[in-house]
């Protein structure tokens, strides 16, 4: 099954966290309603792409800070899923700095919706 819906959702979730396009309190419901693993390799992959030297990642991280601290429940949920086995299964198959943004909605929303 292709999962469009939900790979679409996903990555809206992705991109206005990574672009800033949405405010904090419009984007928290997304996240709060959002699996734990989806949540936790979302802000990874951000984590990994937008590291301390990147020009863009007090931006991001920046997000990522004031979304968890907005909704401890979102917080609560990226720490969760830390030991999860797709969690597990992703980062020992995939490294996040070389996974493109669309390898990586593909992959996570086809193994937990699979």
């Amino acid at each position: 099954m292709s999962f469009a819906h939900e790979k679409r959702l996903a990555a809206r979730m992705l991109e206005v966290l990574e672009d800033g396009t949405l405010p904090i309190p419009e984007i928290r419901s997304l996240f709060e309603e959002a699996d734990p693993v989806l949540v936790h390799v979302i802000f990874a992959w951000l984590r990994a792409r937008y590291h301390a030297g990147h020009p863009a990642s007090a931006g991001v991280l920046g997000r990522i800070v004031a979304l968890c601290s907005a909704s401890p429940t979102v917080a609560r949920k990226a720490r969760s899923a830390e030991s999860d086995p797709i969690v597990e299964w992703f980062e020992e198959s995939w490294d996040y700095r070389e996974v493109s943004r669309e390898d990586l909605i593909s992959e996570i929303v086809e193994k937990l919706e699979g």
